[in-house]
């Protein structure tokens, strides 16, 4: 995290990350599902996006701590 910091990471980069990335898997599915993908294909680029949602909100918390530190 320190490191991150020092290269002007900031915890609300990461929480923006965060929702951006849930917003791109709703939209891969979306899109997924309109170009005629079967459910699961498209299911699987959704799940596959909306995986990194939690990873940037869990360094968006850790970039918290080392700012308030």
């Amino acid at each position: 995290m320190k490191t991150l910091s020092q290269w002007g990471v900031r915890s609300s980069h990461a929480y923006s990350l965060g929702l951006i990335s849930v917003g791109i898997s709703f939209l891969t599915w979306l899109f997924s599902r309109g170009k005629g993908d079967e459910k699961s294909q498209s299911d699987r680029w959704g799940l596959f996006i909306g995986e990194w949602a939690p990873t940037f909100f869990a360094l968006g918390v850790g970039l918290k701590i080392e700012e308030e530190s």
